[in-house]
């Protein structure tokens, strides 16, 4: 599915987030040794399988388990969901929601950090309780499956919203700054400027 996985490190302490771990979660526990990263929180945007594949086993490899930060409404959608195999991969439910996601939440990287530099945006549609973490001093948005370079999310799941997802985008996503990049959940990272004038489903 060339889900992108995501992490987001403190280089001063070298504190970090895996954000959306999809399939093969050892391969990105390995990536995040080798960079000698100290993992502290798994975040994800949405509830879909391919973005939560990877989430309890990475949390569970730690003792007490690493918390798992989630919008309320994507763990509620995703919980009705039964554990199936797809592609020959047990997928398992995520665990528990030990950090409720809501809009305009501030984040940490570091525990117990008053540094929160990282701001929870609600781009609803896709899935109930979608959402993108925006980090203003790196000037990127992490989006999940909202919006793709020149395409959005797919609408035609249960519980998606078409309508709802392009209010959204045009108010959480289009209101960045113009030179913001986003990195998508699957596909190359694109700016807010570029969908704003190249984007068919949003820049008529």
């Amino acid at each position: 599915l060339d889900n992108n996985v995501f992490f987001l490190a403190d280089e001063d302490t070298k504190d970090c987030v895996v954000i959306d771990p999809s399939f093969e979660p050892d391969k990105q526990l390995e990536a995040i040794s080798s960079q000698g990263w100290k993992l502290s929180q798994v975040w994800l945007t949405h509830g879909h399988y391919d973005h939560t594949a990877g989430a309890k086993q990475i949390s569970e490899s730690f003792n007490p388990p690493l918390p798992i930060a989630m919008h309320p409404d994507c763990f509620a959608w995703a919980s009705a969901e039964p554990n199936v195999v797809k592609f020959g991969y047990e997928i398992q439910a995520v665990a528990r929601v030990d950090i409720p996601l809501e809009h305009g939440l501030l984040l940490a990287v570091s525990p117990g950090s008053e540094l929160k530099p990282v701001e929870v945006r609600d781009v609803s549609g896709h899935n109930p309780g979608s959402v993108l973490f925006y980090v203003p001093e790196l000037k990127v948005a992490i989006v999940g499956d909202a919006i793709f370079r020149e395409s959005i999310g797919r609408t035609d799941f249960p519980g998606s919203n078409h309508e709802l997802l392009l209010k959204n985008i045009r108010e959480q996503v289009f209101t960045l700054p113009d030179d913001t990049i986003l990195l998508p959940g699957h596909g190359p990272s694109t700016t807010v400027a570029h969908e704003k004038k190249h984007n068919p489903f949003l820049s008529a």
